[in-house]
Parts: structure tokens; sequence; C-alpha cells
């Protein structure tokens, strides 16, 4: 009896205790591999992963350490970049370093996949390509590794299917005039993961996959109904909503959008005329405003060839549903932003002296 019963507390202790020390590298550790942390990962799914990768030895090891930093309750989903083979506590201090995280980036509302150039300062305002390079960085000083934005800005005019293009899109796409733009306004504002070992063309078609997602939540599969446009046309005009457009005013600009498509009156937005140059201006110029583009609005008419930017979602949904209204003109007249809606084309001429008295209309060139 002593004896079995010697050996259920032997077993019992192999239950609880997991029969000694789980395994667990001593280091110094070998080439990193980047490690992918999911939306509701448990520490032990982490541990598995990381023992899948050589991170760890053993995912009990990494889990008795995880259990024991309390700063592994802040690990964020998204991807990290650890060494191979090290000791299961400095993984966790890894998972809980931020500059262990990669392929993290934030698109700001209005931004334009290539970069673009401020007219009145030289500053470069950066595109999304440059974004995506940025953020597929990997290592440190002259070993850093890094996408190129010209890989992909090729990768982005490649095929429709592989970038992940969503089916009400494609139409549309395939018909744009310029394949490194065919991309325009697919990426949605917002933060975003990415594995930055993934080709140029696989990060693109997680990003645009998961754009349409997004988009198709709001609404624009239906809304035409209402509206009278598409959805790839509800997506430009979010574009040109968000550019030309605060927040306050978007179902406003958006209702003149489509009051200016019903009678085939051209759009003549400026920011369309600055998208076709890669300029940013508040005022363009006469002679911008001249050159024929599938983008200028106030050469070609209807909306134009692709969005303009990465809409907001705010700026979606007020296409999706725009305030009544029977406005044709706006402008805005002052540098907080203060815009003035009308039917009548001369109290527009009014209100752009207005603007044009405060200096909003001068191109300064």
């Amino acid at each position: 009896m002593l004896i079995v019963l010697g050996g259920l507390v032997i077993v019992g202790g192999q239950v609880i205790f997991g029969g000694g020390a789980p395994a667990d590298y001593a280091g110094p550790g070998g080439p990193e591999v980047v490690v992918e942390v999911h939306p509701g990962d448990t520490a032990e799914q982490i541990g598995s992963a990381l023992t899948a990768q050589d991170v760890v030895a053993s995912g009990s090891a990494f889990f008795n350490a995880a259990v024991q930093n309390e700063a592994m309750n802040t690990v964020q989903p998204g991807f990290y970049s650890l060494p191979t083979q090290i000791p299961a506590a400095e993984a966790v201090r890894g998972l809980v370093d931020p500059m262990s995280r990669v392929g993290k980036m934030i698109i700001s509302e209005g931004r334009q996949l290539h970069d673009a150039t401020d007219v009145q300062t030289g500053a470069t305002k950066k595109g999304i390509y440059t974004l995506i390079s940025e953020a597929s960085c990997l290592g440190v000083g002259g070993q850093q590794n890094c996408i190129s934005y010209d890989d992909l800005n090729a990768a982005g005019a490649g095929d429709l299917t592989a970038l992940g293009v969503p089916e009400w899109a494609k139409g549309s796409v395939a018909s744009v005039p310029d394949r490194d733009r065919q991309l325009e306004g697919l990426i949605a504002a917002g933060s975003w993961d990415f594995d930055p070992t993934s080709s140029p063309t696989a990060i693109l078609e997680r990003l645009v996959s998961g754009s349409s997602a997004s988009y198709a939540e709001t609404g624009i599969l239906t809304a035409g109904n209402q509206v009278g446009i598409t959805p790839y046309e509800m997506l430009i005009s979010a574009s040109l909503v968000e550019r030309e457009a605060l927040p306050a005013d978007f179902s406003k600009v958006a209702r003149v959008i489509l009051n200016r498509l019903a009678v085939d009156q051209p759009l003549q937005f400026d920011s369309t005329v600055n998208y076709s140059l890669d300029t940013t201006e508040l005022a363009t110029t006469d002679a911008d405003r001249a050159r024929v583009t599938p983008w200028n609005t106030y050469a070609s008419p209807g909306l134009p060839a692709t969005p303009i930017s990465s809409p907001s979602l705010d700026a979606l949904q007020a296409v999706e549903s725009p305030e009544p209204g029977d406005w044709i003109y706006f402008v805005t007249i002052d540098a907080q932003g203060t815009t003035l809606f009308t039917k009548s084309y001369e109290e527009h001429l009014t209100n752009i002296d207005q603007a044009i008295r405060n200096g909003i209309l001068n191109s300064g060139r």
C-alpha cells in the first residue's frame, strides 16, 4: 500500500508541477524571426507559437515566465521580431518591449498612395507606400533591411485578384488609366499590422482585403440604392469629401457632389488638381486647372478616375447618407475652416470674394 501510495504522489506531483523545470534555452540566441500575436491569444497560445518557431524551448517555460511579468498584460496583437533559442524570460521581455514590434503603421485620413509635395513649404507628405516601407524594416543600423517604395509601387500595379481587390471594385479598377494608382483609396485609413517578412504583394493584399471588410461594414454595398452611384463611385466621392471638408461638413459636401453629378455639372475640386500633380495646395493655378487628366475635375466631367486618397469611414458614411439639401456650391472662407454652402451662383461669388479677402484662395505663386 505504501508503495502504491507513493507512486500516486509522484504521479500527482508530475501532473501538478509538470515533472520538474520545463525545457528552457540558456541563450545567447540565434537569428531573429517574426512572430505574430493574434487577437485574443492566451499565454499558452503565444508560448506554442514561440516554440514552433524555436524562439523558446518549451511553451511551459514561456508560460511560467509570462505569469511572473505583469507587463505581459500590455502585449498587443501584432508582429514581433525576436531572436531564436533564447531563455523564456528574455522572450517575455522582448514581447513587452515596444522596440520589438514590427510591421505596425498608422494611415491618417486623406493619405494617398504616393508621396506629395506641399507647394508652399516644399515639405513632403509621406504616402502609404512610404509608410509601409518604413514599417517593414527589420534589423538595426547598417544591417537594417526594408521593402523598398519602388517594390511596393510595382506590386501595387499587379494582378487585382492577388492584391485582394474586392469584386465590387474590380471592373472599375481594371480600367484605371495609370496602373500605379489602381489601389488608390482601397487601403483604408487606420492602424495596421503586417508581417514585414511577407512579399510586397502579400502585404498589400492583407491591407486591401482588411479595408474592403471595413468598407463593407459601413453599408457601401447597399447604399447605392439610395444615392444612385456604385460602391466604387461612393469610395471616390468619399475621398473627395475627405480632402475638401472638415468632418462637420462631410455630409453637406457629399450632397454637393451628388447634386452636381445629377445635373452633369463639373465638380471643379482643387483637390483633384493636386492629386494628379502629387502636390498639396489650397488654391491651384489657372495653368494647373487647365491640365487635362483623368483626375482633374476642372478639365474632365464627372468623378475622377480613382479615389484621390484613403477616406475615413465617417467620410464614406457621409456619402452613403448625405444631408438633404439643394446646394451646388461651397467655399471655405477662413483659416478656421468655415465653409459656406449655397445653390445660388451669385451668392457663391460673394462668398468667394470673402475668402479672397481672408487670403484663403491665394496660391502664393
